[in-house]
Order: C-alpha cells, then sequence, then structure tokens
C-alpha cells in the first residue's frame, strides 16, 4: 500500500509527551487576570506571564504568536537569520539554502509577539532529512507566555554542527511551532548546506 510522504512528516513531527503532564483547562486573558487575586504566588506567575500589563493586540490580526524570526547564533560572527515576518519571507528560505560551517557549536533563538491572549506550553519541532532519509528529530520547549508589545527572545540549547566529509551536504528540514493546545502558530520548510567553511 502507497502512504503519503507528507503524511510520514506530519507524524514525525507529533510532540513528545511528558509523562505525567496534564494540560491545564483554557482559560481566557480576562479569567486568568481574575484567577486567585489574593494568592502571592499565583499573582508572581502571572506577571512572569506578562498578565496584566496594559497591551493592544492589533484589531486586524487575529494569530496569538506570530513568529519574527529564528536565527543560528554563532560566537564571534552574525546570527544566521531566519526571516519568518511573511509569507513571501518564508517561502524565499524554501528556496535559499542557508550555509553553516561543520562542527561548528551554535545555538537557535527565536524572535516572536503574543497578543490576544496567553499561549500555554509553546514549542519547536523540527525533523532534519538527507536525500529522504531522517537524520534528526528535536523538540524545544520554548514555554508559557501573556500578550505584550515588545517580542520575546528564547534561546535554545546549544548544538554542534554534524563535522567530516560524510557529513557535507545538503539537508532538508520541516520546523513548526505549536502549543499545549496543539495550536500550528507556525510551519515551514527549509534547506541548508553543511560545508568545510562559511561562504
Amino acid at each position: 500500500m502507497a502512504t503519503n510522504p507528507n503524511q510520514r512528516i506530519e507524524d514525525e513531527l507529533v510532540a513528545t509527551e511528558t509523562e505525567g503532564y496534564k494540560v491545564g483547562e483554557k482559560k481566557t486573558l480576562e479569567e486568568y487576570q481574575n484567577l486567585d487575586a489574593n494568592d502571592e504566588s499565583l499573582n508572581r506567575w502571572k506577571q512572569s506571564l506578562g498578565i496584566g500589563q496594559s497591551t493592544t493586540s492589533p484589531a486586524n490580526d487575529p494569530r496569538r504568536v506570530v513568529i519574527e524570526s529564528l536565527a543560528l547564533e554563532v560566537a564571534g560572527r552574525p546570527d544566521v537569520l531566519l526571516d519568518l515576518s511573511t509569507p513571501q519571507a518564508i517561502q524565499k528560505i524554501k528556496e535559499t539554502p542557508v550555509t553553516i560551517k561543520e562542527g561548528v557549536e551554535y545555538r537557535l533563538k527565536v524572535k516572536f509577539r503574543v497578543q490576544h491572549d496567553v499561549v500555554s506550553g509553546l514549542k519547536f519541532l523540527q525533523v532534519v532529512k538527507r536525500k529522504g532519509i531522517p537524520v534528526d528529530k528535536s523538540q524545544e520547549m520554548i514555554g508559557s507566555y501573556g500578550p505584550a508589545v515588545a517580542p520575546y527572545e528564547k534561546k535554545f540549547l546549544p548544538e554542534e554542527a554534524p563535522k567530516g566529509m560524510l557529513a557535507r551536504g545538503n539537508y532538508k528540514a520541516k520546523s513548526r511551532f505549536e502549543d499545549d493546545d496543539r495550536v500550528v502558530h507556525a510551519e515551514w520548510e527549509w534547506t541548508f548546506d553543511i560545508k568545510k567553511d562559511w561562504e
């Protein structure tokens, strides 16, 4: 029986569930603001999410999470930036491979905005393939955030690019940002080349 290759990618991007973790009941921003107003520790938690701050979300943009960019941060050189702010920018990423020097230590960092409502358990999922074969799957928890005027920035754990002659070549990645409610806030495909040196 033939299988749909896109379906396999979808299955590979399912988030890993933490044993014993239960997603809390969905609440509106107003419900969070009024929740146990006299509980000091809960109030500190709400402040950490930005709940209660004066924010105005754009009426013409219904998105709760807007991913502005994903960057590859390498010590001593400018960031390799993936602009995710518009559909045109995302299409350009798909068509233009990024070069990564083999063996370099890097970390990803995401810049995003939250508007209209609290987002719970935002996470980054990614599957990397080479010649159609999965070679890496990663999941990074970003956290829970409330609406804010200024964008948030989150840095991921450091990683090392593959190295050696066999590691060099072209890779295809499919990346996604989703939350605890399995709402997909951004999803895109991109390619990168592992090379002996930066270009």
